[in-house]
């Protein structure tokens, strides 16, 4: 029944796509860090295509000497990841990772296929028509790799078992065909479904993770509390989870794990898993009712969580984002783990219900969450739950700090798929810096209230449907009653830069002519205050000529003129302001600081 209602309620607005259904039965060996696996998939192509082949991720195949994830780490311009760089080519067999397919049946038939790397390539005897489905049953035997990227046994803190992109996976196939990517480090896409998962593993250990725990009796443990009597029959417990609507499954195990609970005033329960000691113990302790006011704020401004549950879990290698869960390191002061903690909840709107293809726009997901993040910490601190002060404008940092790369002739456009960059802090500035600047000179041009609007449309309107970059740009054009594609092409697919500058301010019979000049490659709407000696002050707005309309206005304090367009073509502009040069103490661009002019100098005149 949940299958067929999600089925319904996950279609697009304007295209199809595909849906899963896992059901897994894992046998966990904690003395060898092996796995066995049963996997039955049933896959509904609801795709106008025929199919007549699949592909599977299979991820832990990376951590082996001479993947090409070790390859690209040692190889790539200016230095891999400090956090892999040559550790995997240094890998012996029992610390590798792997999976190993022992059989494949197709609608009960066996079936042929062939391991690539990290994918499996499977050519069907019988396509999966149109329309239809088919149900793959699978048994694997997996190895699960020492710690180094995201997923791994022992990491850094200690955590015995951090389990990502831990089994075999479909690949992504949508409007623009299949997405079998190797896995060599950066983002992922997937399949929204139902998962069905069953581990058995040794009774000592704690398990936390994607999905709602469907026998708390039956294992003896139930929301925090050990009943230490009931799990000492076995040496193994079967825990045994589904987690409706995701498109990924994660899970961590320790023995050493201290589980909290916190139910929010909606019921929404989050729960925290981390090693209790003098490193985490006060932090940890603080951590959940500064999570219940991050979350009453992201409910609010970006849409309402749509799962009844939330867990932080100390693992991994630093923090990553997964459904309805988050592997996060956890020795941290208190402002580092709530700022770890707040960006990785905040993957849950923008990756794991709207799942953009990250791969192809990993600044849709890690740029549009690095952008709410600075917008919770900011609402965190005005609340007095972490240092700092309030302020006016908390994305100075991103506006400046791209607009100081961009200078630096290492950039490259955001249209650069995740794994092709030729360097990791272009694809970092890229994605995390560039995709929030993005957000930022959006709610610059629109103006916030149209802003904040339209990212609750966002959200209403695509989740659990894929948006891509025009899905997203639409929903801000519906909005604002705006053109918006030139900024969308100018940002995504080009590196040109935004530089205005005030030429000059002349007297002219009484009034004041104020010459603007663009020297950048992209044009944008201006905002220029005007302070007069009197004290007052107003702000004139000169739109682009092919956004066809302008802004509201935003401060009601401040008067508000807008002026005839500038067409992009034109490098100079003249604007006529109604009283004397002498009247005049201050003339600005931007003043709100949301420009990313690379050029900031020229944008201010004063006497």
């Amino acid at each position: 029944m949940l299958f067929s209602v999600f089925s319904t309620a996950s279609g697009q607005p304007d295209r199809w796509q595909q849906r899963v259904y896992y059901h897994m039965d894992i046998d966990f060996n904690a003395e060898t860090h092996q796995f066995a696996g049963k996997q039955r998939l049933v896959y509904s192509n609801n795709s106008p295509d025929d199919l007549n082949r699949v592909f599977y991720h299979l991820y832990f195949n990376a951590f082996q000497p001479g993947s090409m994830m070790d390859v690209r780490s040692r190889t790539i311009k200016g230095g891999g990841d400090p956090r892999v760089r040559d550790r995997i080519a240094g890998l012996s067999p029992g610390e590798i990772g792997y999976h190993h397919i022992k059989s494949l049946c197709h609608n009960g038939k066996p079936v042929e296929f062939e391991v690539v790397g990290t994918i499996l390539e499977v050519r069907l005897d019988e396509p999966i028509p149109a329309g239809g489905s088919a149900v793959f049953d699978m048994e694997f035997e997996s190895q699960v790799p020492v710690q180094i990227r995201r997923s791994g046994r022992d990491n850094a803190e200690g955590v015995a078992y951090s389990m990502a992109q831990w089994y075999p996976k479909m690949c992504e196939y949508d409007y623009q065909g299949w997405h079998a990517n190797p896995y060599i480090g950066r983002e992922f896409y997937g399949v929204w479904g139902d998962y069905d998962v069953n581990i058995t593993i040794d009774k000592n250990f704690l398990i936390g993770g994607t999905g709602y725990l469907q026998n708390p009796d039956e294992i003896g443990y139930n929301y925090g509390e050990k009943k230490d009597k009931d799990r000492k029959k076995d040496k193994t417990l079967t825990w045994h989870f589904f987690a409706p609507n995701v498109h990924d499954f994660v899970w961590a195990a320790d023995p050493e794990y201290t589980h909290d609970t916190f139910t929010r005033e909606d019921g929404m329960v989050m729960h925290f898993f981390y090693q209790k000691n003098d490193k985490t113990e006060d932090a940890w302790s603080k951590l959940p009712a500064i999570m219940d006011k991050a979350f009453g704020f992201i409910n609010k401004t970006y849409g309402h969580y749509p799962y009844r549950q939330y867990s932080f879990i100390q693992g991994g290698d630093g923090g990553m984002e997964y459904p309805m869960a988050t592997l996060i390191t956890g020795n941290r002061g208190l402002p580092s783990l709530v700022g770890v903690a707040t960006h990785e909840l905040m993957h849950s709107w923008f990756q794991m219900v709207l799942g953009t293809n990250e791969s192809l726009y990993p600044w849709m997901d890690e740029g549009f969450t690095s952008f709410a993040t600075e917008e919770i910490t900011n609402f965190l601190r005005g609340q007095g739950l972490i240092p700092g002060t309030a302020v006016a404008n908390p994305h100075t940092g991103t506006v400046r700090g791209y607009a100081n790369f961009a200078l630096s002739g290492n950039e490259e456009p955001m249209s650069t798929h995740a794994d092709h960059f030729i360097t990791n802090q272009a694809y970092g500035v890229s994605s995390y810096t560039k995709g929030a600047l993005f957000l930022v000179e959006l709610q610059y041009i629109l103006g916030k209230p149209t802003f904040d609007k339209a990212m609750l449309q966002y959200f209403d309107t695509w989740k659990f449907k894929h948006p891509n970059p025009n899905d997203f740009i639409r929903i801000m054009e519906k909005a604002s009653d705006l053109e918006l594609d030139w900024f969308r092409e100018y940002r995504v697919n080009t590196l040109h830069v935004i530089d205005y500058g005030i030429k000059s301010v002349a007297d002219a019979d009484g009034k004041t002519k104020v010459t603007l000049v663009k020297t950048g490659g992209m044009p944008m709407p201006l905002d220029v205050l005007v302070t007069y000696k009197d004290g007052t002050a107003e702000m004139f707005n000169i739109a682009l000529r092919i956004m066809r309309g302008n802004k509201p206005q935003e401060d009601a304090a401040v008067k508000y003129t807008v002026l005839e367009d500038w067409p992009w073509t034109n490098p100079e502009y003249e604007m006529e302001l109604p009283v004397g040069k002498d009247r005049i103490s201050k003339i600005q661009i931007d003043p709100s600081g949301r420009l990313a002019d690379v050029n900031p100098g020229d944008n201010t005149w004063e006497q």
